[in-house]
Formats: C-alpha cells, sequence, structure tokens
C-alpha cells in the first residue's frame, strides 16, 4: 500500500497543506489549512471507479496510466507547524 503525507506550511502569506511539492490553495488560518488537510486525507481512503489517468511528472514528460478504483493509499497528515498568532488578531 502506498503511503502519502500532507504537511502544513505557512504559504502566500497564510497557510496551507503540501502533498510532496504540491501546495493547495492557501488559506488564512492555520485551523484551515489543517482541517483542509484531514478533508483531503480522509477522501484518499474512498474507493471510486477505475479509469484512465494522464499526469505529468517532474521533468514534463506526459504519462497514461490505469488507476484502479480500490487501489487507495494510506493518508497522514503532518502539523510540526505553529500559528505565530493568537485567535484575536486574525
Amino acid at each position: 500500500m502506498t503511503h502519502i503525507r500532507y504537511e502544513i506550511v505557512q504559504h502566500n502569506g497564510g497557510w496551507a497543506y503540501k502533498l510532496g511539492d504540491v501546495f493547495s490553495e492557501t488559506h488564512p488560518t492555520h485551523q484551515g489549512a489543517l482541517d483542509a488537510a484531514r478533508e483531503a486525507a480522509a477522501r484518499q481512503s474512498l474507493s471510486g471507479e477505475t479509469r484512465p489517468i494522464l499526469y505529468q511528472d517532474s521533468a514534463g514528460r506526459w504519462h497514461e496510466e490505469t488507476a484502479q478504483g480500490t487501489d487507495r493509499p494510506e493518508a497522514e497528515v503532518e502539523d510540526d507547524a505553529s500559528d505565530p498568532l493568537p485567535p484575536r488578531t486574525r
């Protein structure tokens, strides 16, 4: 089983979650990014349809594969970041 890790990080003046080198949208608060990462991780466990996928690798090459709907990764959220702003100043 594949294992993936979402990481909470500061990004573009706010907070985001990151998977590998890919960032999510920016959230204004640390908690918002953490909640979104937890939702994304939970969705990873849901079975889906077997279907073809097309993706680009880090070298810019395109690949086409068949993704099995039952082949789901084990996902976790890593949160070593801390929100430096107290709740009242947001």
